[in-house]
Protein backbone atom coordinates (compact mmCIF):
# COMPACT_ATOMS: atom_id res chain seq x y z
CA UNK A 1 0.00 0.00 0.00
CA UNK A 2 1.27 3.31 -0.93
CA UNK A 3 1.81 6.58 1.11
CA UNK A 4 -1.21 8.26 -0.26
CA UNK A 5 -4.04 5.61 0.32
CA UNK A 6 -2.50 4.64 3.80
CA UNK A 7 -2.55 8.32 4.63
CA UNK A 8 -6.42 9.07 3.13
CA UNK A 9 -7.50 5.47 4.61
CA UNK A 10 -5.82 6.99 7.91
CA UNK A 11 -7.39 10.12 7.62
CA UNK A 12 -10.96 8.92 6.66
CA UNK A 13 -11.01 6.92 9.86
CA UNK A 14 -10.40 9.76 11.71
CA UNK A 15 -12.66 11.59 9.89
CA UNK A 16 -15.59 9.33 11.00
CA UNK A 17 -14.17 9.19 14.58
CA UNK A 18 -14.21 13.09 14.40
CA UNK A 19 -18.25 12.94 12.86
CA UNK A 20 -19.24 10.36 15.21
CA UNK A 21 -17.88 12.31 18.42
CA UNK A 22 -18.80 15.54 17.00
CA UNK A 23 -15.50 16.60 16.75
CA UNK A 24 -14.81 17.76 13.49
CA UNK A 25 -13.58 20.93 13.91
CA UNK A 26 -11.75 20.71 16.42
CA UNK A 27 -9.73 17.53 14.86
CA UNK A 28 -9.09 19.93 12.24
CA UNK A 29 -7.62 22.43 14.44
CA UNK A 30 -5.37 19.86 16.12
CA UNK A 31 -4.44 18.57 13.01
CA UNK A 32 -3.26 21.62 11.83
CA UNK A 33 -0.82 21.98 14.43
CA UNK A 34 0.19 17.89 13.90
CA UNK A 35 1.30 19.20 10.18
CA UNK A 36 2.76 22.38 11.45
CA UNK A 37 5.23 20.07 14.50
CA UNK A 38 5.87 17.62 11.50
CA UNK A 39 6.95 19.99 9.20
CA UNK A 40 9.08 22.08 11.46
CA UNK A 41 11.00 19.45 13.30
CA UNK A 42 12.93 17.28 10.66
CA UNK A 43 14.49 15.09 13.66
CA UNK A 44 10.93 14.49 15.10
CA UNK A 45 10.13 12.84 11.40
CA UNK A 46 13.45 10.76 11.29
CA UNK A 47 12.66 9.36 14.99
CA UNK A 48 9.01 8.15 14.25
CA UNK A 49 10.39 6.65 10.44
CA UNK A 50 13.42 4.70 12.23
CA UNK A 51 12.43 1.32 12.92
CA UNK A 52 14.86 1.25 15.77
CA UNK A 53 12.85 2.84 18.00
CA UNK A 54 10.82 0.89 20.02
CA UNK A 55 6.89 1.74 19.11
CA UNK A 56 6.07 2.43 23.04
CA UNK A 57 8.51 5.01 23.03
CA UNK A 58 7.13 6.70 20.03
CA UNK A 59 3.88 6.55 21.58
CA UNK A 60 5.44 8.72 24.61
CA UNK A 61 6.74 10.83 22.71
CA UNK A 62 3.26 11.57 20.92
CA UNK A 63 2.04 11.86 24.43
CA UNK A 64 4.89 14.22 25.69
CA UNK A 65 4.06 16.47 22.32
CA UNK A 66 0.42 16.05 21.72
CA UNK A 67 -1.08 15.51 25.54
CA UNK A 68 -3.11 18.72 26.64
CA UNK A 69 -2.26 20.49 23.22
CA UNK A 70 -5.25 18.23 21.44
CA UNK A 71 -8.29 16.82 21.83
CA UNK A 72 -9.02 13.56 23.28
CA UNK A 73 -10.12 12.08 20.20
CA UNK A 74 -6.90 13.43 18.15
CA UNK A 75 -4.79 12.06 21.17
CA UNK A 76 -6.32 8.52 20.94
CA UNK A 77 -6.36 8.59 17.54
CA UNK A 78 -2.36 9.37 16.88
CA UNK A 79 -1.47 7.19 19.63
CA UNK A 80 -3.32 4.29 17.68
CA UNK A 81 -1.08 5.08 14.90
CA UNK A 82 1.78 5.12 16.24
CA UNK A 83 1.37 1.87 17.70
CA UNK A 84 0.61 0.67 14.24
CA UNK A 85 3.67 1.84 13.19
CA UNK A 86 2.06 4.75 11.15
CA UNK A 87 3.65 7.61 13.16
CA UNK A 88 5.88 8.21 10.07
CA UNK A 89 2.80 9.19 8.08
CA UNK A 90 1.57 11.74 10.43
CA UNK A 91 2.02 15.18 7.75
CA UNK A 92 0.31 12.93 5.25
CA UNK A 93 -2.59 12.01 7.59
CA UNK A 94 -2.83 15.37 8.57
CA UNK A 95 -2.97 17.31 5.61
CA UNK A 96 -5.12 13.91 3.91
CA UNK A 97 -7.63 14.84 6.92
CA UNK A 98 -7.55 18.76 6.42
CA UNK A 99 -8.37 18.62 2.84
CA UNK A 100 -11.56 15.58 3.48
CA UNK A 101 -12.87 18.12 6.48
CA UNK A 102 -12.87 20.93 3.90
CA UNK A 103 -14.40 18.79 1.31
CA UNK A 104 -17.21 18.07 4.33
CA UNK A 105 -17.60 21.48 5.07
CA UNK A 106 -17.83 22.77 1.54
CA UNK A 107 -14.79 25.05 1.53
CA UNK A 108 -12.69 25.15 -1.14
CA UNK A 109 -8.68 26.11 -0.60
CA UNK A 110 -7.68 29.26 -2.90
CA UNK A 111 -4.11 30.36 -3.31
CA UNK A 112 -3.41 33.86 -4.89
CA UNK A 113 0.33 34.99 -5.49
CA UNK A 114 0.82 39.33 -5.88
CA UNK A 115 4.05 41.27 -6.69
CA UNK A 116 3.10 43.54 -3.05
CA UNK A 117 1.18 42.28 -0.66
CA UNK A 118 -2.66 43.05 -0.81
CA UNK A 119 -5.17 45.21 1.85
CA UNK A 120 -8.02 43.57 3.42
CA UNK A 121 -10.61 45.26 0.41
CA UNK A 122 -8.55 43.35 -2.26
CA UNK A 123 -8.37 40.22 -0.42
CA UNK A 124 -12.23 40.65 0.56
CA UNK A 125 -12.68 41.24 -3.27
CA UNK A 126 -11.08 38.13 -4.80
CA UNK A 127 -12.96 35.51 -1.66
CA UNK A 128 -15.79 36.72 -2.71
CA UNK A 129 -15.32 36.17 -6.14
CA UNK A 130 -14.08 32.89 -5.78
CA UNK A 131 -17.13 32.11 -3.76
CA UNK A 132 -19.60 33.59 -5.87
CA UNK A 133 -17.78 31.28 -9.00
CA UNK A 134 -17.62 28.03 -7.21
CA UNK A 135 -20.43 28.01 -4.42
CA UNK A 136 -18.33 27.11 -1.57
CA UNK A 137 -16.49 29.28 1.03
CA UNK A 138 -13.47 30.03 0.54
CA UNK A 139 -10.20 29.74 2.86
CA UNK A 140 -7.45 31.85 1.24
CA UNK A 141 -3.78 31.95 1.24
CA UNK A 142 -2.15 35.13 -0.03
CA UNK A 143 1.56 35.24 -0.44
CA UNK A 144 4.56 37.51 -2.37
CA UNK A 145 6.43 36.81 -5.26
CA UNK A 146 9.02 39.21 -5.66
CA UNK A 147 10.14 37.68 -9.55
CA UNK A 148 6.56 37.86 -10.22
CA UNK A 149 6.55 41.32 -12.83
CA UNK A 150 2.96 43.00 -12.13
CA UNK A 151 -0.86 41.54 -11.87
CA UNK A 152 -1.70 37.94 -9.88
CA UNK A 153 -1.95 34.32 -10.02
CA UNK A 154 -5.04 32.78 -8.49
CA UNK A 155 -5.28 28.66 -7.93
CA UNK A 156 -8.56 27.39 -6.50
CA UNK A 157 -10.24 24.30 -6.43
CA UNK A 158 -8.11 22.21 -9.56
CA UNK A 159 -8.41 25.65 -11.37
CA UNK A 160 -5.64 28.59 -12.44
CA UNK A 161 -6.63 32.14 -13.60
CA UNK A 162 -2.93 33.52 -14.77
CA UNK A 163 -3.07 37.54 -14.98
CA UNK A 164 0.99 37.65 -14.42
CA UNK A 165 2.52 40.14 -17.10
CA UNK A 166 5.00 37.37 -17.99
CA UNK A 167 2.78 34.53 -18.99
CA UNK A 168 0.93 37.61 -21.33
CA UNK A 169 4.20 37.86 -23.07
CA UNK A 170 4.89 34.00 -23.59
CA UNK A 171 2.02 34.01 -25.34
CA UNK A 172 2.20 37.12 -27.21
CA UNK A 173 5.82 35.66 -27.95
CA UNK A 174 3.63 32.37 -29.23
CA UNK A 175 1.58 34.35 -31.40
CA UNK A 176 4.04 36.49 -33.17
CA UNK A 177 5.84 33.52 -33.63
CA UNK A 178 2.97 32.32 -36.14
CA UNK A 179 3.34 34.12 -39.54
CA UNK A 180 -0.59 34.67 -41.10
CA UNK A 181 0.48 36.53 -43.89
CA UNK A 182 2.75 33.43 -45.26
CA UNK A 183 1.13 30.98 -47.64
CA UNK A 184 -0.34 28.13 -46.13
CA UNK A 185 0.42 26.01 -49.53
Amino acid sequence: MNDYRINNNYAKALLLLATDRNDIDRVSDDMRLVNSVMAENRELAVVFGNPTVKVDRKVAIVDALFSGQVCDTTLAFLRFAARKNRSVNFRGISQAYIEMWRDVRGIVLSDLVTHQPIDDTARRMVTQMVEDYTGKRVELHDRTDPKMLGAFKLEFDSKMYDARIRTKIRKLRIEFAKNVYESKF
